[in-house]
């Protein structure tokens, strides 16, 4: 599966040329990888393209032109992108009032670990979570964290044989699922596994 290289960054004066329309086609593109789970719970899946575009924006943001700050931001943000088994996503947390947010990260410690993907009639597969850094407190959970999901072949299998993708949460405090992924989600995320 493809990754970010050097070669495939834009510099800062022609990413600030393109970014209007980078930007226009990134958001387009996560349209298609994006399931919200309940009012509260977004899940973005990961790639390539939604990466690169992270890169350059941090890139852009801290003005990093030399070879080690660019080689820094490729080392932080290629293990977010997909290797063809599984899939890799960053999952937010969104409540927009403040004293709510507060209360409900406090109620939801260990959300990250019981996000799970289904395929047809198996056991789903819960996802692997934050493996760069642990995100949770004794006090809260973070408001955003990033999971994986690893898929056997076999499911990869049933999914191209148009099997049922489902997508849920099944915290105590916070239980929501998508029984039917929508098929413009389903393929792209399709497109992220190996044949």
């Amino acid at each position: 599966m493809p990754h970010i290289t050097r070669e495939s960054l834009m510099t800062l004066e022609a990413y600030a040329r393109a970014r209007e329309e980078f930007r226009a086609r990134v958001m387009a593109h996560k349209k298609n990888r994006t399931v919200r789970l309940g009012e509260h719970v977004t899940v973005i899946f990961e790639d390539e393209l939604t990466m690169r575009y992270q890169v350059q924006e941090m890139l852009r943001a801290e003005r990093i032109f030399e070879e080690e700050g660019i080689r820094h931001e490729l080392d932080v943000y290629n293990p977010l992108i997909p290797d063809g088994s599984n899939w890799k996503a960053t999952m937010m947390i969104e409540y927009p009032d403040a004293a709510e947010r507060q209360r409900m990260l406090a109620k939801l410690i260990g959300v990250e670990d019981r996000v799970w993907v289904g395929v047809g009639e198996r056991p789903p597969v819960y996802a692997i979570a934050d493996e760069d850094l642990e995100r949770d407190t004794t006090e809260k959970t973070s408001s955003v964290h990033f999971l994986r999901f690893e898929l056997d072949s076999s499911m990869v299998e049933s999914l191209r044989a148009d099997a049922r993708l489902a997508i849920g949460i099944d915290h105590p405090h916070y239980r929501a699922a998508v029984d039917d992924v929508d098929r413009a989600v389903r393929a792209s995320l399709l497109s992220d596994l190996a044949s």
